[in-house]
C-alpha cells in the first residue's frame, strides 16, 4: 500500500467505516484542513498585545508561537476560519475576512 493511499485494495466497500464517522484520532495537523475554509482570520500585528488568549482557544492549533513565545501570523494549512479566535480577541488584532477563490 503506498503512503498516499488510505484504503487498500483488497478491502471491500462492506468493511469500509459509513461516512461522517470518526473511527481514528486525528487533528487538523494530519489533514490540512485550511483548504475548507471560505473566511479567513487575518492577523493585525499592530494591534496586538501578545496576551495569547487566542492561541488556547484555537481548535486547530493554527496560531504558531515562536521562539520567544510571541503569536505569529496564522497557519492557514489547518485553520478552518471558524473564527474563534477573533471573537475571543479583546483588542481586534484579529479580523475575519471572506476568502477570495
Amino acid at each position: 500500500m503506498s503512503n498516499n493511499q488510505i484504503i487498500p485494495p483488497d478491502v471491500s466497500w462492506k468493511d469500509i467505516t459509513e461516512g461522517g464517522t470518526i473511527s481514528t484520532a486525528g487533528n487538523a495537523k494530519c489533514f490540512k484542513t485550511g483548504a475548507w475554509k471560505s473566511i479567513s482570520p487575518k492577523f493585525i500585528k499592530e494591534n496586538c498585545t501578545q496576551c495569547l488568549l487566542c492561541v488556547p482557544m484555537c481548535p486547530d492549533n493554527a496560531i504558531p508561537l515562536d521562539s520567544e513565545g510571541h503569536r505569529t501570523d496564522f497557519d492557514y494549512s489547518v485553520c478552518k476560519g471558524c473564527g474563534i479566535c477573533a471573537k475571543v480577541c479583546p483588542f481586534k488584532a484579529i479580523e475575519m475576512k471572506e476568502e477570495v477563490k
